[in-house]
């Protein structure tokens, strides 16, 4: 049993990168499967697959590299809200992920979504992680 399903998921991606991986897969979750549409939204992940072989998934996922230089387009990939100690921001203290230049990824009311859509709808949130 996985107590941080996010982090599992969010270190599957980094160990991925690390290794110059193409494609990764992960067990897959509502949650998790959200988060991969964000991150294909803001262009950090080429593609992404959802397979429902198995009774709980798997979601595959083919990384971003340059072509030239071979430097992922993820740098950094940071979990914030832990299961011990949850991070919730509102609107009027939304964290900025190197000056506006990275994604912070909140699970709000209205679904999941970055920092920036979110503070367009007026809604704060629990803040996943930071992307950049």
């Amino acid at each position: 049993m996985n107590t941080d399903p996010i982090a599992d998921y969010l270190t599957r991606v980094r160990n991925a990168i690390k290794a110059n991986h193409r494609i990764v897969e992960i067990p897959a979750s509502n949650l998790k499967k959200e988060i991969t549409k964000v991150l294909f939204d803001k262009g950090y992940i080429a593609n992404y697959k959802f397979e429902d072989t198995t009774t709980q998934g798997i979601i595959k996922i083919a990384l971003k590299y340059n072509a030239i230089t071979k430097i992922p387009a993820i740098r950094t990939l940071t979990r914030i809200s832990k299961p011990g100690l949850r991070q919730y921001a509102g609107v009027e203290n939304m964290p900025r992920v190197l000056n506006g230049l990275g994604i912070a990824i909140l699970s709000t009311s209205k679904g999941v979504m970055t920092d920036k859509e979110a503070a367009k709808l007026n809604i704060g949130g629990e803040v996943l992680c930071h992307v950049y």
